[in-house]
């Protein structure tokens, strides 16, 4: 992916020499919002993890840390950089799509941190993956994540990688589009698989987001050969069936949170191909 000599993002915030003071306490439950995970298989079958929001009366104060004295290679702030940009492309990207849409597009934070931070849904963890938090409307994100998709998930390709954090920012579109209310009151009063299938929805409408995304990449001609291929393998892999298969020898499809293989890959598909919202209601499916 041609990344380089683009705009940076000025809504990241850099916590990577920061620790939470009370990192592994645990936290109230609260009720206004979820986050919702981009799972990675960090820990094996660890997968549809939600954080708990907290309570209105409970802030989180992320000025309340520990210093430390990592010092980063020039890879890891190449990492940073890289971020910084695929972030902007999707602030410019989402912000014309929203004037299309007659709405004002209001870009999520991203926060970079190393091994746990605090947010207003919760403590984030790095065996969490990338995730958003709609209470605080921003994305977190462990640097270490990049070297797990190379390791593990054989995602290793910049396309792929910004896949990821458009599929996050994805969930911020959903957000703001009041997508996420809405499927928290279908999900009042409804059976354990209900409420899956209907996460199963959210997460398949932010693979169609970011396929949108990717096919704005394609189009201002930042795609290298094998980058398109690169990101559908990474769908593929995230998909429950096979993080199921792979953790636990079996499928329990009523368990599924975030879709099978075919399914991420399919609707990653259908929006770079067609680069159209309405392209992306998985709840008319």
């Amino acid at each position: 992916m041609r990344w380089r000599d683009q705009r940076e993002s000025d809504n990241i915030e850099d916590r990577r020499s920061q620790s939470g003071s009370e990192i592994g306490t645990k936290l109230p439950i609260g009720g206004k919002g979820k986050v919702v995970l981009f799972i990675v298989v960090l820990i094996a079958g660890y997968y549809g993890v939600d954080l708990t929001g907290l309570l209105d009366s409970t802030l989180i104060d992320t000025n309340s840390t520990e210093q430390n004295t990592n010092q980063y290679s020039i890879d890891d702030e190449d990492a940073v950089k890289f971020t910084s940009i695929i972030l902007a492309s999707t602030e410019d990207y989402w912000h014309q799509e929203f004037q299309r849409l007659g709405k004002t597009y209001t870009p999520p934070k991203l926060v970079l941190y190393n091994g746990s931070t605090r947010t207003s849904c919760g403590t984030g963890q790095t065996f969490m993956g990338p995730f958003y938090c709609s209470i605080d409307k921003t994305v977190y994100l462990d640097m270490s994540f990049y070297q797990e998709m190379k390791q593990r998930l054989g995602g290793g390709g910049d396309f792929a990688q910004g896949y990821v954090i458009a599929h996050e920012v994805g969930h911020h579109v959903q957000n703001l589009l009041g997508t996420f209310s809405h499927v928290e009151q279908l999900k009042k009063g409804q059976s354990t698989i209900t409420n899956n299938q209907l996460s199963v929805k959210l997460e398949l409408q932010a693979d169609c987001f970011a396929g949108m995304w990717g096919n704005a990449m394609q189009q201002q001609n930042r795609l290298d050969e094998g980058d398109i291929e690169q990101a559908l393998n990474t769908a593929k892999a995230i998909g429950d069936d096979r993080l199921q298969q792979q953790s636990e020898g079996y499928v329990v499809p009523d368990s599924f949170t975030h879709g099978t293989s075919k399914q991420r890959y399919t609707w990653f598909k259908r929006g770079f191909d067609s680069g159209a919202i309405n392209e992306c209601n998985t709840f008319a499916q």
